[in-house]
């Protein structure tokens, strides 16, 4: 009798116990960030000789005070997961990515603590890719410029990469660089002022819809997977009355919505040959420059509109910061610019399902403020922000 009330003695105290420290719930920030580590933004455009090498030489130095500053960002919002937007495609990761974590972001910047990311993607983009194509038809085919696969003076410039404190299931990643954009149902075709077509035919058979490549990056956390869908769409400029630049960015951030849609994403094939979306009922986040505001700008905006209203996706609490809004003080959407061009353009949205989101923000302290000098101009750090958005995972 005394060891069965011993055992439920300890049974009673094991339930108060799990009562009174309930399983604490995982928080995680995610994050985005077009922090402008290209070769152009160390040397002027058009520089002899401009390429992948001028950010190695940077990285290895480690006192670069501009990406000692994206460091100290970095460190400042100690994001779970990030997206770089426009950090050169380096191969070899000892000289891109392992340089960067270890020169600057394992080292404290500016009275910030130091930060480590022991995982991480990269991988190919179509930037600076040459075409054997006039696709800007100026009469000329130059092969890289305007007339790359998209806009760059050499292969991997603008590029992506992802890092993460939670491990990720690289043999499952999808990557979509080479999808041809033809392949997408009720593409917007670019056209002549006199109805032909913008491109040959030659070319449009072979260009692809990614002007620098979609990802699919699962991360693992705990038991959970987590799509991380990736993306920088070209920005809607530095065209014509054609208007190719802006229907590409368009449909850049249309595949999105379709491939997180049930029914619309059997078109799709990733550059393994795999078809279909996104499985249903699975936890992602979008991340991205997208290049394209629902409010202002020159974008079409239906497509970005329609990812934001997607009924899958939480776009309810919008990032906002102090110094946007006083950047553009007679602009109501300033609050929400997360470039320093003035409009909002980069993006984390995570999924509905499985996730409880409590908080977001841009990394923009006002004039004054602690940190407001890591912004304060174009060359500081970036002509973008640093946009969070921090959830409970459920």
């Amino acid at each position: 009798m005394k060891k069965i009330f011993l055992v439920l003695s300890m049974l009673s105290q094991g339930a108060l116990f799990s009562q009174t420290n309930p399983q604490k719930p995982v928080e995680l920030t995610f994050a985005t960030y077009n922090v402008s580590m290209e070769s152009e933004n160390y040397f002027p455009r058009g520089t002899k000789g401009n390429s992948e090498q001028i950010l190695i030489n940077q990285l290895d130095s480690g006192n670069n005070v501009q990406i000692k500053n994206i460091a100290q960002i970095i460190q400042t919002v100690r994001p779970d997961v990030i997206l770089l937007n426009e950090f050169d495609y380096i191969k070899n990761p000892k000289l891109g990515v392992k340089a960067f974590i270890k020169n600057y972001l394992k080292v404290a910047q500016g009275g910030a603590t130091a930060i480590d990311y022991p995982y991480f993607y990269y991988s190919t983009v179509n930037t600076g890719q040459p075409s054997p194509y006039d696709l800007n038809n100026d009469g000329k085919s130059e092969n890289f410029g305007s007339d790359a696969w998209l806009f760059g003076m050499y292969p991997g410039q603008y590029a992506m990469m992802i890092l993460s404190k939670y491990p990720i299931d690289v043999k499952a990643v999808r990557t979509f660089q080479h999808f041809k954009w033809k392949d997408m149902p009720g593409a917007l075709l670019t056209k002549n002022a006199d109805g032909s077509d913008w491109y040959s035919k030659e070319a449009w058979e072979q260009f692809p819809l990614s002007s620098k490549s979609h990802w699919d990056v699962p991360v693992q956390i705990g038991k959970k997977t987590v799509h991380i869908l990736a993306s920088h769409p070209t920005p809607p400029s530095f065209d014509g009355a054609e208007d190719r630049n802006g229907k590409r960015n368009h449909d850049e951030i249309r595949f999105w919505k379709d491939y997180i849609s049930d029914n619309t994403a059997s078109y799709i094939y990733d550059d393994k040959g795999v078809k279909g979306g996104l499985p249903a009922n699975s936890q992602f986040v979008i991340v991205g420059d997208q290049n394209a505001s629902p409010v202002e700008g020159n974008a079409i905006m239906e497509g970005i509109k329609s990812l934001l209203d997607h009924p899958k996706v939480n776009s309810d609490l919008t990032p906002a910061s102090k110094g946007g809004a006083e950047h553009s003080p007679q602009n109501p959407f300033g609050i929400n610019h997360t470039a320093f061009w003035r409009m909002r353009a980069d993006y984390v949205l995570p999924s509905k399902l499985g996730f409880k989101v409590i908080n977001s923000g841009v990394f923009w302290p006002a004039k004054g403020e602690p940190m407001s000098e890591l912004v304060e101009k174009r060359e500081s750090s970036s002509d973008h922000r640093l946009v969070w958005v921090k959830v409970v995972l459920e």
